[in-house]
């Protein structure tokens, strides 16, 4: 179940997505060794597409796609090969089985006047009713896909869990965000409290004290 409070919405000052600039250049589709020759050079194999463009292949810098690919947050990308510019969101990543280093890394393409789809990381805060009452907080998601013009999607999604209560959960359903349109599933889990041992303890505890307040004749 929800939290009880469906529809939950952003009402804080929204900061839209950071755009970060990544710098490649050309390559030319060829024989795995030439692909192994590339990655020996410190670069990692990338290909963008989508948008009704032809697909563009190219390579970038390993310590620089870090900064994509070693942090919470998500970004825009400003790509720059060669002197041509392109805006687009990372697509998916390939890692060595062994190392975790980035073997491949895909772009899409995006426009500034098209909705683009990303996951936007989670801002999960407040004084939890549920936590203050001695259940245990649970995150279940970090982030979730939403969908919007890049010049909406904000930076993080602001969840505030003050109203949180014992025992219930915030999914993806009961939230909205003014300019994007959440696309995880609506039963996406996001948090919830838990009951622990000494919350069921104190309201047992709580019962049995008004149980025998109630069966105590009146004076």
């Amino acid at each position: 179940m929800g939290s009880g409070k469906p529809g939950l919405s952003n009402t804080f000052l929204i900061k839209h997505m950071k755009h970060i600039t990544l710098h490649g250049q050309a390559r030319t589709k060829g024989r795995k060794s030439l692909t192994k020759s590339i990655r020996r050079e410190g670069l990692v194999p990338c290909v963008l597409y989508g948008n009704g463009m032809e697909n563009v292949l190219f390579s970038v810098d390993s310590r620089d796609l870090k900064a994509l690919t070693h942090t919470p947050n998500s970004y825009i990308v400003d790509l720059d090969i060669d002197g041509k510019n392109y805006l687009a969101v990372m697509h998916e990543l390939q890692f060595h089985p062994v190392t975790d280093n980035t073997v491949h890394a895909d772009f899409l393409a995006i426009s500034a006047d098209k909705p683009v789809t990303i996951e936007v990381p989670l801002n999960i805060f407040g004084n939890c009713a549920g936590v203050k009452a001695g259940g245990k907080l649970l995150i279940e998601a970090r982030k979730l896909r939403v969908s919007g013009l890049p010049d909406q999607i904000p930076d993080v999604l602001d969840i505030d869990i003050t109203n949180l209560r014992l025992g219930k959960q915030i999914v993806a359903g009961d939230l909205s965000f003014e300019g994007v349109r959440i696309v995880s599933p609506k039963t996406t889990g996001v948090c919830t409290v838990k009951h622990t041992r000494a919350a069921m303890a104190a309201a047992d505890e709580e019962e049995a004290t008004a149980a025998e307040a109630a069966a105590t004749p009146a004076q």
